[in-house]
This record gives structure tokens, sequence and C-alpha cells, in this order.
């Protein structure tokens, strides 16, 4: 049987195969040819100390023992164009698992996207970053892959009870993501990579006889006595189901306003909201790894920090090292940033959300809109950031060290956000409170990491769509929304999930139930 072990190696034993060989040759009192293979199953960074060390865990197989290595398979996938028909509203990763999910069911999904293929998104974000035109149906968070595929592909979730992780990681190895991410405690596609994933993706469920209809925005729900029973789209075409799995994403607000205009209940759901801070990752490295250069072995840093100010949560959030700042609005008269890092994290920045959580209360002055209200307070500040930047997709920008002090910079240096910022007092942007807790909070991060409170640090304002601000209620045992029969809310856009790896999750939680109703 080939041995398991725990170790904590230094960074070129990791890297090393050789290496690795001879370290655990003389920790398990082996010579060097009695050890066949190493496979490592899982591998984490270990900052904590001034010499910094990886933890691996690795499985052993020596000379007189075949090597196993995992294979991943795909799902035995049924053909289903003659199958019962069901409606899946977005072609993020929620609506593509849900869709693989249904075939492997044996029911045929009919995944309608507002926006377009991956390749046909590039010319639109090109469009965002070089000339400030902003299409409300094909940008950042719009069209195939969601919003994840062109804002950087983290795999990491907190998650776990939601359901099978590994399953969703492995099927993404079978659609071509390297086997790395099975292994690293933080895994990472990349948005180099992700496009083709998705387009692979897509490829299988229109194999199997699923359909995948691009440019096909649902623009009213048929509802007949509280049940859904079918979609309009593009205000033409009706598409008959009785059957509507709804993963339309967090930025969907035409979504909620319809869903509200249409008397289906809805919820004003808190959220977080706050800057994009950008720091050299040289600087990052520095702080994290306690040295002057990271060397060859270890991966640009990342970090992770949260502190409590003035009673409210204060935290990194999607934090990119070796990444950049992307212009992430959904429509004309809005500026909203976002993240990503390549596969390799290799460019010269690291940049994180940096927000502070939301209360309904905060809601107050929209509370005219209802169960809209926390959406309305998010697009004011997004609309109040445009007009402050000189309205074109350059953002209000401002030094940390600055922000801190009430005071505007004199100059902001070229950022990696391409479409340009505008020195701002980012005072301006955010309501009062806001404004306080965040001067307050950036200044007890930099007691916690030495260094950090810097004005080399540059804020871009606003990061707000950390998570959809509206809530659509579903039973927590059929997962059917609570008044409409039929309806399966999923995932981000309707308050059930934070990434892509809980998205799938639930795209495939819908899925089973939907089908369970079914048959």
């Amino acid at each position: 049987m080939p041995q398991e072990l725990q170790l904590q190696v230094l960074p070129e034993v990791a890297a090393s195969a050789e290496l690795l060989t001879q370290y655990v040759a003389k920790l398990t009192h082996n010579s060097i040819s009695d050890i066949k293979h190493i496979t490592i199953l899982k591998r984490s960074i270990d900052a904590r100390q001034r010499s910094v060390k990886i933890n691996l865990k690795v499985q052993i197989f020596y000379a007189d023992e075949d090597v196993i290595h995992r294979e991943i398979h795909f799902p035995n996938y049924k053909n289903v164009k003659d199958a019962a028909p069901v409606i899946v509203v977005g072609a993020g990763p929620a609506g593509y698992f849900a869709a693989l999910q249904l075939i492997e069911l044996g029911a045929k999904p009919i995944v309608l996207e507002r926006g377009k293929d991956v390749r046909g998104r590039r010319r639109d974000l090109k469009a965002i970053n070089r000339d400030h035109i902003v299409n409300p149906d094909s940008n950042y968070c719009f069209g195939e892959g969601g919003a994840g595929t062109y804002s950087d592909g983290k795999l990491y979730t907190r998650s776990k009870k939601r359901g099978d992780v590994n399953r969703i990681l492995e099927l993404l190895v079978a659609f071509g993501a390297t086997q790395d991410i099975l292994v690293e405690a933080h895994p990472h596609i990349g948005t180099n990579k992700l496009p083709k994933i998705m387009e692979d993706m897509r490829h299988k469920i229109v194999e199997f006889g699923g359909e995948v209809r691009f440019e096909n925005k649902v623009t009213d729900f048929i509802i007949k006595g509280n049940e859904v029973h079918g979609v309009i789209v593009n205000n033409d075409i009706t598409i008959e189901s009785k059957k509507v799995i709804l993963a339309t994403g967090h930025s969907a607000r035409d979504i909620f306003e319809l869903l509200d205009k249409k008397q289906v209940l809805i919820e004003a759901k808190p959220f977080a909201l706050g800057v994009r801070a950008e720091h050299p990752q040289t600087l990052i490295d520095s702080i994290q790894y306690s040295c002057d250069y990271r060397g060859d072995f270890l991966p640009p840093a990342p970090y992770s920090i949260v502190k409590q100010v003035n009673g409210r949560g204060m935290y990194s959030f999607c934090m990119c090292p070796g990444g950049v700042i992307a212009p992430c609005a959904t429509a004309p008269g809005e500026v909203v940033t976002n993240g990503w890092s390549p596969s390799k994290r290799d460019q010269a920045t690291a940049n994180s959300g940096i927000v502070v959580e939301l209360k309904l209360e905060d809601f107050k002055p929209f509370q005219k809109f209802g169960a809209l209200a926390g959406m309305e307070f998010q697009k004011a500040i997004e609309q109040k950031a445009f007009h402050l930047a000189g309205e074109t997709q350059r953002v209000p920008a401002q030094r940390m060290v600055d922000f801190s002090q009430s005071k505007i910079s004199e100059s902001i240096p070229q950022t990696s956000y391409v479409p340009g910022t505008t020195s701002v007092e980012l005072g301006q942007v955010f309501p009062g409170f806001l404004t306080q807790i965040m001067r307050q909070g950036f200044q007890d991060f930099g007691k916690s990491m030495k260094g950090y409170f810097t004005n080399e640090a540059i804020l871009h304002a606003p990061e707000s769509r950390t998570s959809s601000p509206v809530r659509i209620p579903r039973d927590e045992i059929s997962l059917e929304h609570l008044q409409i029969k039929g309806l399966y809310p999923c995932a981000e856009g309707a308050g059930y999930a934070g990434g892509i790896i809980s998205a799938a999750i639930d795209g495939e939680k819908c899925a089973i139930k939907c089908v369970e109703s079914m048959f």
C-alpha cells in the first residue's frame, strides 16, 4: 500500500521532484532508489514564521508497488434532445453546472444568456477598457461564463457544507483545468484559461442534446396562477416550460425589477461595499513572506485581513495577487471595479476589494424602493463615482494615507486599471459612516500588516458588486420560490452563493430538485 505523509518543507524542496524524493527518502529511512513515485495530494503555504514553509500531503509509492494515477472522467451523460425541457436563465457557473446536471439526470436544458459567447465578449471588454463604452448585455458581468470568466476564476470556497466541492473541481479538470486545482489549498484557474473551459462545457451541453442560446435576454416570465409556464425572450419570443432555474448573477438588476413589478416576492439583502486597493506586488510579498525578495519558488503572496471598526466588519475580498483592476459597470452612467489575475499571477501589482459590511438599516434613505432599496443604494454610489471621475469609465482614486487624512492626492500614478483614474477625495463617493469606518480601518490594517498602510497603495472606488443586494426567497427543501411553483432561484443572483464553486454547487442542487419534481 502507498504511504501517506504530512510534510513541511522549504519552497525549493516542494518545487523539485528530485529534492523532494531525497527529503522523503531520508525521512522514511529508505534509499532514493526505493522510492518509485511521489504524488502530491495537498499543498499550502505556511508564512506564519520568518522562514516560509510549504505544507504537503504526499502519497509515496515504493519500488515494488504500482503507481496509481488519479483519473478524471465525465459523468454518464444521456442524450436529452427529446427529453422534457427545463429553462436555465444565465450561462454562468450556476447555469452551466445546472445544465450538465440536468443532462445527467435525463432532462433537457435550454440555457438562455443575454450576453455573447466567450469569444464575442472580448470585443465588448475592449470597448469598455479603451473606448469607455458599456454594453449593458455584454461586459465583465454578463455573457458566457458570467462574472467569474473574465474576473479571475478563484475556486477557493468556505462553503464545503453546501455540497461536494471535489466533484465540481474534478469536473473542471475534465473540462481542461490543470489537476493543480485538486491539490492547492486556494485553487485558481486564471482569467486567461477559463474562457476555453466554459466553451468546452457549452459544447458538452449541446453534444448531449441541450441548447445554449446567446443574446437571448429574458424580458418577462409567464406566470399563471402562481405557477411559472415559461419566459419571454427579447420581448417577443415565447419559450414554454413549467420549470425555470433562475441563475442570472448578482448584477441582473432588470430581473430584480421585473420580479418586483410582477409582485413576485423578493427581499432586500445586506451586502458589502468599499474600494479596491492596489499595492506593488513586491510590497505585499515583503509583508507576507518577511523578506526583501520572495525568490523563484514562492508564488506572489496573497493576503486576507478582517477588522471590526465601529461595530462593522471591514475585510479583504477577492484578493488578486499579480493581478489587475477591471471596469465592471453593467450600464452607462456608472463605474464599478473588480479584480482578476492571469493563471501565472505575473502582473506587477496586487489588488483586493476592501469592503465594509452593510446592514438593512443603511438603506433607509431608499426605503421607497422596497425590496430594491439595497440595489438603489448600490446604484447611487456607482453613479456618483461616475460623475465625480469625469463621466467616463475613469474611476475616482486616492492614495491610501491621503484618504485616511481626508487629503486630495496631488498625483495618482498609473495603475493597472486601464480606463484610467481621476484624483478625488473618496469621502465624496461614500456615505459618511462608510467613509469614517474605512479611514480608521486602513490604519488598523497597517498595524497588523506592517507596511500595508502606505501612500504607495492606490484606492479605486467603488468595489460594490460583492454579492447580490436582493434575495429571492425559496423553500429550504424543494428550493422552489416560496410563491411561484416551478421557479428555482439559484446561486449568487438569488442570494445563495458567493463564487464559482458555491454557485456551481447551488446550480447542481437546483437541477436535482427540479428533476425530482418532474418524475
